[in-house]
């Protein structure tokens, strides 16, 4: 058996929360009927089980590639054809296992609960290959917290079911800002640095980066988060940029790979 590995205080804090998201989706998954299951979710194409389904299968692409060490050529990447893209490659993979919900849904609650399990005990320091580049275990654990949260956007707004901001999305906005660089690069567009000041859900303020940058993005961090998610556009918010960059790396701000 191996031994823990030993985290600091936010490594630790990023495991639970990531578990507390995971447990409100758990309690709303668990008061849902046949027909709920079924219907179209936020996410284009997919229904209720078909967003769980996919959890389940991302769940079980972490407990591979922690197992693997991270040698391994990564979940996500080996669903790829030929010329295939890492979305159509989930597509695929999503409408190639759909079962009856019932079955879905046990096999994402062992999923995730094997996949935290797996990134508390993995080495700290050693990165694990994932969808876009290798992510240590703190940062892969970020990133599920970031496609829980989406998902479960996508899950109870089309269900009427009430799914607030809670603190939870300090990581998630910290994963935003400091994904920028990527994000701007994958636009093609020139790097800036960037200060982010939001509001969060408890009236506090979260401050990423250096406040005398040129450039800033400022406002609520649940529009911020929303919009790294794809959930909303930068114009359906309330969040205000300045200097060269502010409005380009809102345009392309994301919170997930790909």
């Amino acid at each position: 058996m191996r031994c823990r590995r030993r985290y600091g205080p936010r490594s630790v804090e990023i495991f639970d929360d990531l578990v507390a998201e995971q447990d409100r989706l758990e309690t709303i998954l668990e008061s849902l009927d046949a027909s709920a299951w079924q219907t179209e979710s936020g996410a284009p194409g997919w229904t209720v089980a078909d967003v769980v389904l996919h959890l389940a299968q991302s769940e079980e692409a972490v407990v591979a590639t922690v197992a693997a060490g991270g040698d391994a050529p990564d979940g996500s990447t080996s669903w790829r054809g030929d010329g295939e893209s890492l979305d159509a490659a989930i597509d695929r993979q999503v409408r190639a296992q759909r079962a009856e919900p019932e079955a879905t849904f046990e096999r994402w609650r062992a999923a995730r609960r094997a996949a935290v399990a797996a990134l508390r005990d993995a080495e700290p320091n050693r990165a694990l290959r994932w969808a876009a580049a290798p992510l240590k275990p703190v940062t892969l654990a970020t990133t599920r917290l970031a496609e829980h949260w989406a998902h479960g956007l996508d899950i109870a707004g089309p269900l009427g079911i009430d799914f607030d901001d809670t603190t939870r999305l300090r990581h998630i906005a910290w994963l935003g800002h400091s994904t920028l660089p990527y994000a701007l690069a994958l636009a093609g567009e020139p790097s800036g640095e960037v200060f982010t000041e939001l509001v969060a859900p408890d009236g506090s303020t979260w401050r990423f980066g250096d406040p005398s940058a040129a450039s800033s993005i400022r406002g609520p961090a649940g529009h911020f988060c929303r919009v790294g998610a794809r959930r909303l556009r930068p114009d359906e918010t309330t969040l205000v940029t300045d200097g060269p960059h502010g409005a380009t790396a809102l345009a392309v701000l994301r919170n997930y790979a790909g």
